[in-house]
């Protein structure tokens, strides 16, 4: 691991490693119901 990549992780909290992955799972699971919502939707070019 690079050494700013080291300072970056020991800078870090345990409670802001655990919101900032938090975070990315919810941001991973609106992009998932977004991509359900299209699902069956004709974005074809001839469909504009």
């Amino acid at each position: 691991m690079p050494v700013a990549q080291k300072a970056v992780v020991a800078a870090n909290s345990p409670r802001e490693f655990i919101l900032r992955h938090l975070a990315m799972f919810a941001a991973a699971a609106l992009f998932v119901f977004v991509l359900s919502l299209t699902y069956g939707l004709d974005l074809s070019p001839g469909f504009f």
